[in-house]
């Protein structure tokens, strides 16, 4: 008895289809893969969150050299600055949609409308307000934001390594319910004695809490000052984790440990 005929299609009945393909045809399946993956991603880090080390002590206590924050990117809407990387340098309208506006006291990453470098400060001032600091004292609508003295601290600043000594000052600004701490040297420093300050429609004005090591809104010529709602990134929610270091032997303050999941 002759055996049946075997045509192509039964000799390949039992084959997995991927070993069929072609080399072409699974490298052009893996690129489709990676691809929606780097879509999926580079939307998720434009929308929804992005990830900021702190580079420097300006935001000291609130904020650590070496933290790594979780940004909310749809806080206050979108403009072409929430865009990841470079991407903000493509030829993209200026505006925002589903804009809004900060609260006072949020902590907030921008970009410098001057040098394009990434900052993050706290909301002192919204559209409409006055503002003004007059040895050491910040001036509100023309009424003093209250600060109360806790104790004074040593610190090692990082880009130097100079011992830095601080009072440091417990503050609440208008229309929040909790207090935030600010370090400062003296009320002696440049931007401890400002003009008056009328903040514009759609913009907002910054101060770090570490007030004379923070280049901020205070100072129009050398630092961002008043900043356009344009070039706001997102709400520092929380510390993710920090990688700060400290000789906890020198008797110079070091950040409390624990610093992971911390929500500002």
């Amino acid at each position: 008895m002759e055996a049946p005929d075997v045509n192509a299609d039964t000799k390949d009945a039992g084959k997995d289809p991927a070993e069929t393909r072609s080399i072409g045809e699974w490298l052009w399946s893996e690129f489709k893969f990676f691809a929606k993956l780097g879509a999926l991603i580079l939307a998720f880090i434009t929308l929804v969150w992005g990830h900021f080390k702190i580079p420097s002590e300006s935001m000291q206590p609130t904020l650590e050299v070496g933290d790594h924050l979780y940004v909310s990117k749809y806080a206050y809407g979108y403009s072409k600055h929430s865009l990841p990387y470079l991407l903000h340098n493509l030829p993209l309208p200026d505006g925002r949609i589903f804009s809004r506006l900060p609260e006072r006291g949020d902590v907030v990453v921008f970009r410098n409308p001057k040098s394009g470098i990434i900052m993050i400060k706290r909301v002192v001032g919204l559209p409409g307000d006055s503002l003004q600091v007059r040895r050491g004292q910040l001036f509100l609508n023309g009424e003093p934001v209250r600060r109360e003295r806790i104790d004074g601290r040593l610190y090692r600043e990082h880009a130097t390594q100079e011992v830095r000594s601080v009072n440091v000052y417990s503050q609440t600004l208008p229309g929040m319910e909790d207090s935030f701490v600010i370090y400062e040297r003296d009320d002696s420093y440049p931007l401890d004695n400002t003009p008056a300050f009328i903040v514009p429609d759609d913009s907002v004005f910054f101060m770090g809490d570490n007030r004379d090591n923070s280049i901020d809104s205070r100072a129009p010529r050398n630092g961002p000052g008043i900043v356009p709602m344009n070039y706001v990134m997102g709400r520092a929610d929380r510390i993710m984790f920090s990688l700060k270091r400290c000789n906890r032997n020198e008797d110079l303050y070091c950040p409390p440990k624990g610093r992971v999941m911390k929500k500002l």
